[in-house]
């Protein structure tokens, strides 16, 4: 039942057949052969057959079309129709006494579906319409349903993408948790991520999926924290040297576990997420970890997150220390008391601080 209402859905094809002929006795004639299967409407030139159709394309099932017209013939009507992409979806036909060789090699160049002769023998162009018509009807139809099944697996690969950031959202928070955070860092860095790539040049070359994919992945950056001991992990004090080792590992960590996770490795996610997870500790110097990179040597996106993780950490509270003010984490960052950051990704975080202040906003404050 559900099938037959879905093609039903994409039955409502036209029926109306469009006789164009300045010879009342032709319309007449041609009437009288279609009207037991079509609606018939007719116009007397080619200027006001194409006035018709343009005002309402949809209407119509077919076209018979004579050549020699006052105001317009039918091979100007032809061309109109065909600059406007409508014989694609309307059949037209010539019905002609005068039908000449360079007219004909012109009238299907651009797309009609026949060329009748006259007198018409009737039996012979009922036959010969009605086949043609009855291919685009069904073709439309079927058009139809392969849309709405197209439209039905976008909804579903959208609700299994919602839920699949879902589950790295979960995630991800469930790591900072377990470190001790009070929630929000991963969406914060996420947000901060898609807007430096979005709205500077720092994005230029990436098209706006790779930056969705990026700030999702960017959700991921700590997911190598895990598998770090919570004695080291929620120790309140400043970490010893080996201690600091053992935190170091949290970036190969991270992109070992999503190297593991196969659904992942599938996805446009990954490779953002394998990169930002291992690099974003790198220095734009090169003396960060774990690989030494500098400079351009680390991608644009490790860069972000890196930049984003840092003032996320100095303005928020963390076991180890409170929050630290706005413009005193900027000062920070720019002195170089965090790391060295790419010059030109340091200009446009601070040209974007109204911005950047907003994620940190209480609902219902100014």
């Amino acid at each position: 039942m559900k099938k037959e209402q879905e093609w039903g859905a994409y039955d409502q094809t036209p029926e109306t057949l469009l006789i164009v002929d300045d010879d009342a006795i032709n319309r007449a004639i041609l009437e009288h052969i279609f009207q037991e299967d079509y609606k018939i409407e007719q116009a007397e030139n080619g200027r006001q057959g194409l006035d018709m159709l343009l005002a309402a394309p949809e209407r119509f099932c077919a076209v018979l079309l004579d050549v020699m017209m006052p105001q317009m013939d039918g091979i100007q009507v032809l061309r109109e129709l065909a600059d406007r992409h409508l014989l694609e979806q309307i059949p037209v036909f010539l019905i002609t006494s005068e039908a000449n060789d360079a007219t004909m090699r012109e009238a299907y160049s651009l797309g009609v579906m026949d060329v009748i002769g006259k007198p018409v023998v009737p039996y012979l162009v009922k036959r010969r319409v009605g086949s043609v018509v009855e291919l685009f009807q069904a073709r439309k139809r079927l058009n139809g349903v392969v849309e709405q099944q197209s439209s039905q697996l976008f909804k579903q690969a959208q609700k299994i993408i919602h839920l699949n950031q879902g589950i790295l959202e979960a995630l991800a928070t469930a790591i900072e948790f377990r470190s001790g955070e009070s929630g929000g860092h991963v969406r914060r860095i996420r947000d901060i991520t898609r807007l430096m790539l979005s709205a500077t040049p720092l994005g230029q070359g990436l098209s706006a999926q790779d930056v969705d994919d990026i700030a999702t992945a960017a959700v991921l950056h700590d997911v190598g924290k895990i598998a770090i001991p919570d004695a080291i992990l929620n120790k309140p004090g400043r970490l010893t040297t080996e201690e600091f080792e053992v935190m170091k590992t949290h970036t190969l960590q991270g992109a070992q576990m999503l190297d593991r996770i196969s659904q992942l490795r599938s996805s446009q996610v990954y490779a953002y997420a394998s990169d930002i997870a291992r690099h974003h500790h790198e220095r734009w110097d090169g003396r960060g970890y774990p690989d030494g990179l500098q400079g351009e040597q680390i991608t644009i996106w490790s860069q972000v997150v890196s930049l984003a993780d840092v003032y996320d950490a100095l303005v928020s509270k963390r076991v180890y220390k409170g929050p630290i003010g706005h413009e005193e984490s900027l000062a920070m960052i720019r002195g170089g008391q965090c790391g060295t950051f790419n010059p030109e990704l340091l200009k446009w975080f601070l040209a974007l601080q109204s911005e950047v202040q907003a994620f940190y906003m209480v609902p219902g404050e100014e």
